[in-house]
């Protein structure tokens, strides 16, 4: 599909890491990141894009980071071209709308997830243990269900394959009691503020998934913030405990890649405008709903 940009190439400047999503390239004391249109399932990238997901996500991103100023710091530095160094300026039409110039953060080794309802791998956990992550959860819940108070799930990071759920006794034997502790207050904090937000729009923020980084000896927000790719958002007036909620994501890329014949292993299966075009319209819904 035209106009889908699934790869970043600026000669002049270093790339350090492509991930499923992000290019991320090193300018001395900065980074530059870039959010193509990849899209994986099942940890698997995909050959074909979703027309304008980077846009949608960075867009998302920002609206989120500028509410959050007041309960934490995030590593923004510039989101506009003009604004950019100068030798960048001559890739404007790759980089309006898609990046972000930022601080040179020292990523935490953990992924910070927030559980307001019961889905995914919490639910599944629950159903054989009772517990999320080892917390343990009142008996009686089912799939979908909205916790009383909001739980700190962290996990590791993998470079590839799966994250591994593991309990905050583990996560402070990773960064230590204290920065633990402010984590998991900032990513709780985040989260509540953020489902306040969602609520008045009609939007459930069941889990998300933050990054934090360290800045001048400063615990930072970095990466991106309550996107679709890092968050499940369910619709408030479609919500019905008891079963899976249809989410403002790729799931409709994840059903139709269940209907085929395919291991989940690359390479992907191509897929067909259709699908692209649909999920394409449900990241621009979420879009316009949060930040109208």
């Amino acid at each position: 599909m035209a106009g889908v940009i699934m790869e970043t190439n600026f000669s002049e400047v270093k790339l350090v890491r492509r991930g499923k999503v992000r290019d991320v390239y090193e300018l001395d004391d900065y980074l530059l990141i870039v959010a193509t249109d990849r899209v994986s399932a099942f940890d698997v990238v995909l050959p074909d894009g979703i027309p304008d997901k980077g846009r949608i996500l960075t867009q998302i991103s920002l609206y989120w980071f500028n509410q959050m100023k007041d309960i934490i710091e995030n590593h923004i530095i510039a989101t506009e071209v003009k604004d950019y160094p100068s030798l960048l300026h001559k890739y404007k039409d790759a980089l309006e709308g898609r990046s972000m110039l930022v601080k040179k953060a020292r990523p935490m080794p953990v992924e910070c997830i927030v559980r307001g309802y019961l889905s995914g791998s919490g639910w599944k956990e629950y159903k054989e243990r009772g517990t999320v992550c080892g917390i343990k959860l009142p008996e009686g819940l089912v799939e979908s269900s909205r916790l009383d108070e909001p739980i700190f799930t962290p996990s590791t990071k993998a470079e590839e394959g799966h994250d591994i759920n593991i309990s905050f006794d583990e996560m402070k034997k990773i960064v230590g009691d204290e920065i633990a502790e402010k984590l998991k207050g900032s990513a709780l904090a985040v989260y509540k503020k953020a489902r306040e937000i969602a609520e008045k729009k009609g939007i459930i923020i069941a889990d998300t998934k933050m990054e934090f980084g360290m800045y001048n000896n400063k615990l930072i927000l970095i990466d991106e913030l309550l996107t679709p790719d890092s968050s499940r958002f369910w619709s408030i007036k479609d919500y019905q405990p008891g079963k899976g909620q249809d989410s403002f994501d790729k799931q409709i890329v994840r059903d139709y890649l269940l209907t085929l014949d395919w291991n989940q292993t690359y390479p992907g299966p191509v897929l067909p405008e259709e699908i692209m075009a649909k999920t394409a319209a449900r990241y621009r819904e979420i879009l316009e709903i949060l930040t109208k």
